[in-house]
C-alpha cells in the first residue's frame, strides 16, 4: 500500500471531496452514505453514477468499504488514518469546553482529586470513556528499613523525602536475623540516597553483583526479595483511572453491541492499558491510534486520542486520553485532550 502522500497525489479534487464527505458523514452518523445523498453535498453537479464510480475507485484503493452489497460506503481503518493525517481540520478549543475544563480542575484540592475530576470531565464532554494515567511517585528516597514481624514475615518500609511512606509485607529468606535485617537496610540506604525509586530499580541488580563481597548471602537475599515487591506490584493498575464506560452505550442503536461489549472487556484489562499509555512517554503532543494500530484493543473498531503531560522539568509523568468507537469527533476531541494535558501538567507542577 502506498503511503498517504502518494495516495493523495493520485486523487483528483473530486475524489478527495467524495472521500472527505464520506468520512465526515460516517463520523457524524456512524453509517454508510450513498451516491445520491452525496450528489446533494458536492460542490459540482455530477450524476449519482459518476459518484458511484469514484467511490468504487476509492474502495479499490483501500480507503472505503461497503458494509452491504446495496449500501453506501464507509471509511476503512486505513481511510480514517488517511483522513486524520491529511484532511482533518482541528480548530481551536471551544470556549465552552475551555470553561468546563477550567472549572473542573479549579475545584480539585489535591492531585488525586484533580485526576479523578479530569477523568469525569473528559468522559462527560466527549461522550467517550476517559483514561487518565496518574504520575509515578518520583520523590527521592530518604530511608529504607526492614522490620521482622515473624520468622516467616517481614516488613520493608520506604520513607520518601516528601514525607510519603510506603510499606509491604513479604516472606523473607529462611534464617533471617536482626543482623541481616540491619545489613540489608544499610546496604540499600547507601545506594538510595538522593535517588528515586525508579532510579534505584535500574541500579540495584548491578550494585548487588558489584558489591557481592560487601554483603553476606542472607542480607543479599533480603534486599532482592524485599525490593522486588516494588517491581512486581500493581503499580500501573493502581495509576490508571477509567471513567465513562456507560457513555459507550449511549449510541447503542447505531453501533455493534458485540463490539461495545468487547471494548468493555478491553477496558477491564487496566494494567495492559496503563502499560500502553506509558508508551506515550516516547513523544510529546496528541497522538491518535485508530483500530488495531494501538496493538492493544481486541477490536479494530476503537480509537484512542491521548496526550502525555509533563512536570516543571519538562519530564513526561502521565497521560490523559479518550477512547471510543472509530467515529469519534476527532476535530473537537483533539484540542480538548491537548488542553487538558497541558493544564494538568501545569497544576501538578504548581503543587510541587
Amino acid at each position: 500500500m502506498s503511503d498517504g502522500s502518494e495516495i493523495f497525489g493520485e486523487m483528483n479534487a473530486r475524489s478527495r471531496e467524495v472521500f472527505r464527505l464520506v468520512v465526515e458523514s460516517y463520523l457524524e452518523t456512524g453509517g454508510p452514505i450513498g451516491s445520491r445523498t452525496l450528489t446533494r453535498s458536492l460542490s459540482e453537479k455530477v450524476s449519482a453514477a459518476t459518484i458511484r464510480n469514484v467511490m468504487q475507485d476509492l474502495e479499490h484503493m483501500g480507503l472505503l468499504d461497503s458494509p452491504h452489497v446495496s449500501a453506501g460506503r464507509i471509511p476503512t481503518q486505513h481511510g480514517l488514518r488517511m483522513f486524520v493525517d491529511g484532511l482533518l481540520e482541528v480548530g481551536d478549543l471551544q470556549s465552552d469546553d475551555r470553561k468546563k475544563i477550567d472549572a473542573t480542575v479549579g475545584e480539585a484540592s489535591d492531585v488525586n482529586s484533580l485526576l479523578d475530576r479530569v477523568g469525569s470531565a473528559l468522559s462527560g464532554m466527549t461522550h467517550g470513556a476517559s483514561l487518565v494515567l496518574a504520575p509515578k511517585h518520583e520523590a527521592p528516597i530518604k530511608h529504607i528499613e526492614f522490620v521482622s514481624l515473624a520468622p516467616d514475615r517481614a516488613l520493608v518500609v520506604l520513607v520518601f523525602a516528601d514525607g510519603n511512606v510506603e510499606n509491604r509485607v513479604f516472606t523473607p529468606p529462611v534464617g533471617q536475623t536482626p543482623s541481616s535485617l540491619r545489613e540489608a537496610a544499610n546496604f540499600l540506604n547507601a545506594l538510595a540516597e538522593g535517588r528515586t525509586l525508579s532510579e534505584l530499580r535500574q541500579t540495584i541488580g548491578q550494585e548487588i553483583r558489584n558489591r557481592r563481597q560487601e554483603i553476606d548471602t542472607l542480607a543479599r537475599e533480603l534486599v532482592e526479595s524485599g525490593f522486588a515487591l516494588w517491581d512486581n506490584d500493581d503499580d500501573s493498575y493502581e495509576r490508571l483511572i477509567v471513567r465513562g464506560r456507560s457513555n459507550l452505550l449511549d449510541d447503542a442503536e447505531s453501533v455493534d453491541l458485540e463490539r461495545i461489549r468487547s471494548l468493555f472487556d478491553d477496558l477491564e484489562r487496566k494494567r495492559d492499558i496503563a502499560e500502553f499509555l506509558e508508551l506515550t512517554e516516547e513523544g510529546e503532543g496528541v497522538r491518535i491510534f485508530i483500530g488495531s494500530e494501538n496493538k492493544l484493543f481486541s477490536l479494530s473498531g476503537s480509537s484512542l486520542v491521548v496526550s502525555p503531560y509533563m512536570n516543571s522539568d519538562r519530564k513526561i509523568i502521565g497521560a490523559v486520553g479518550v477512547i471510543g468507537p472509530t467515529r469519534l469527533n476527532y476535530g473537537r476531541i483533539v484540542p480538548i485532550v491537548d488542553y487538558t494535558a497541558q493544564l494538568v501538567g501545569k497544576l501538578i507542577s504548581d503543587q510541587g
